[in-house]
Parts: C-alpha cells; structure tokens; sequence
C-alpha cells in the first residue's frame, strides 16, 4: 500500500500496473496475490484505510459541537485544499478512481464509505434533535446525499470555474446542503 501511495503521490494517476508496485516495494507478484486479488483491490483497501483514519479524527473534532457547526466543520475538512503537491496528487488520484471503484466493487466500496456516511447520519440526527434540522428528515438518504453531494462537488471544483468563474469551494458546498435541511 506505500508503494501505490508514493505512485500516486508522484503521478496523482491510478494507471499504474501490479508489477510496478511491486517493482517499488521489492516484493514479489506472488507476495501482492497473498494480499489482493487485483489493483482494485489495493485501491480499495488504501482508500479504506484513508477514509477509517480521516473520519475518526472529523468524529473528533465534530464532537461536542452543536449540528449545525459541525457539519459546517466536517465540510469544511473534507474540502479544504491539500497541504502539499503530493497530498494534491493522491486527493486527485483517488477522488477520480471513486467512480470505477462504485461500478467494479460497489458493495465494497459502499462499505468503505459508510464511516462517513454515519457520522453525517449522528450529526443530522444531533440536529434534529436540537431543532437545527427539520424533523422528519430520512436520516439514511440524507446522509448519502450530503455525502455524495460534498464528494461529488469534490470532483467537479474546478468545473465551477469553467461555468461561472468561480471555483466551487465549502462555503457553497455547506449552503447547499444544509438549504435542505432547515426547519
């Protein structure tokens, strides 16, 4: 998993091949079988390991705050820029290999995914709770759709310039959201 994360630190690329990552690690193909069946695979298990280790830290930081703050917070985490090229290039790399991961692995990836989507879960539930949220709210589906509006939004950053000029950043991703969730 360090030797795909050093390639995609350098290339921001998923293309790369097994045998290159195995060339990297100085292990043998035979060693990256016994651990994962395909590229796909590794992929997976890096983003896992990402997404697990990032969403412990957002819970932490968003706990103790009232709901609207903290889903404020977490977007506000989940978008912010990368601190460095190479943190820009996995970011990148990944952010556009989520797309083939939801059509070849979907329940998997899902799987992966889930972590954060039950943090935005509790957060919406804290809200509703609070009367931050309108109540009512399907917790479920509103989560996933929080979720897959930031991760999506994401994606499409830099197409905000393209169409309006300006880049599309927290700050609309939070508003449009929680347009949806007032009481």
């Amino acid at each position: 998993m360090k030797s795909a994360l050093a390639i995609l630190g350098e290339t921001g690329r998923t293309d790369f091949t097994v045998l290159e990552v195995v060339e990297r690690s100085k292990t043998s193909l035979r060693a990256f079988y016994q651990h994962f069946s395909t590229k796909d695979e590794l992929l997976l298990a890096l983003i896992d390991k990402i997404m697990a280790e990032s969403t412990k830290r957002w819970r932490e930081e968003t706990d103790g705050l009232d709901s609207a703050t903290a889903l404020k917070r977490l977007i506000d985490r989940i978008t912010a820029p990368a601190a460095s090229s190479t943190q820009d290039s996995i970011n990148r790399g990944l952010t556009f290999y989520n797309d083939h991961l939801a059509e070849s692995l979907p329940r998997e990836y899902a799987r992966v995914l889930s972590p954060l989507h039950q943090l935005i879960r509790d957060i919406l539930d804290r809200g509703i709770t609070e009367g931050a949220f309108r109540a009512g709210l399907d917790l479920e589906t509103t989560a996933a759709l929080i979720m897959q509006s930031v991760l999506g939004a994401m994606r499409l950053r830099s197409l905000g310039v393209e169409l309006n000029g300006v880049p599309i950043d927290g700050e609309h991703i939070h508003d449009f959201c929680v347009y949806g969730l007032a009481p």
